[in-house]
């Protein structure tokens, strides 16, 4: 696994180094677009409505419209936020594990420790478990400020990122108001079916029967012959077609180094003056 994020911990004064993973991946076949008249495949353009043009990624820029007024985001101005600046986890407050309703529970990340000790993992991990407790903590992570379950999962701790509450909407259904009369014999019967599929639940007993099948549709087109030349239909590989942009990604990262370069050395003359001011 590769880590997408590191930072720290922070419950009072104690700081828990960690990284952070992604807990999940999709095993879904990934299928392409492609003209069924041909087989040639169907690509999306990033096109300009002013000036026609399709516009690389590098010239793309974030913007909010009311309406009336349009303010364009560069990645500059996100990047400034002072939350998305923040490397810190911090723990909010420590709530009974059951009061967390499923409904709210979104993506899931390990963390993994990430200093020479792992003193101050073992004993917050320790502490969850114990005390049968889930932190609640808030992070950035993505340009997105997170609201997160931080929980125990044998003995990794983990991330569970929340929906904030506005997003979970509110169930109102007028068929549910209406007085239903349910028997005793009802619900004997309907504890009783119950009972006849009651297990322990595994995981590993159930597979994604719809994958399985696509799989073997595919395996069998394959043996069929039933194909078509990936290159001549596809045209070039995507590696090929981003090769072009390799020089111009390494130039970026250059004048990215640079500017910062710049904006350090500005700062310290800035502060210099300030201390020859204040004296």
């Amino acid at each position: 696994m590769r880590a997408i994020w590191k930072g720290a911990v922070a419950f009072g004064l104690v700081n828990v180094p960690v990284k952070v993973y992604s807990a999940t991946e999709d095993h879904d076949i990934s299928l392409h677009q492609v003209h069924d008249r041909d087989g040639g495949r169907i690509r999306y353009q990033r096109r300009c409505e002013v000036c026609g043009e399709v516009v690389d990624f590098k010239h793309i820029d974030k913007a909010f419209d009311d309406g009336e007024h349009t303010v364009v985001l560069t990645d500059e101005d996100i990047a400034s936020l002072p939350v998305e600046r923040s490397r810190e986890i911090e723990v909010v407050e420590f709530v009974p594990s059951e009061q967390i309703d499923p409904i709210m529970l979104d993506r899931a990340y390990y963390l993994e420790p990430d200093s020479a000790s792992t003193k101050a993992y073992v004993l917050l991990r320790r502490t969850l478990q114990e005390t049968d407790r889930t932190a609640i903590v808030q992070f950035s992570l993505r340009q997105k400020s997170r609201l997160a379950a931080l929980r125990v999962r044998g003995d990794v701790l983990m991330l569970q990122t929340l929906l904030w509450d506005d997003e979970v909407r509110e169930a109102s259904f007028p068929a549910l108001e209406e007085k239903v009369r349910i028997s005793a014999k009802e619900k004997e019967m309907s504890a009783a079916l119950v009972d006849s599929f009651s297990t322990d639940f595994d995981p590993e007993n159930f597979t994604d029967e719809y994958q399985a099948q696509l799989r073997t549709l595919i395996d069998a087109k394959i043996e069929k012959g039933d194909t078509l030349d990936t290159e001549e239909t596809f045209g070039r590989s995507e590696e090929e077609e981003d090769g072009d942009n390799v020089l111009d990604l390494m130039e970026a990262l250059r004048r990215s180094v640079e500017k910062n370069r710049e904006k350090k050395a500005d700062a310290k003359k800035a502060a210099g003056t300030s201390r020859k001011k204040g004296a």
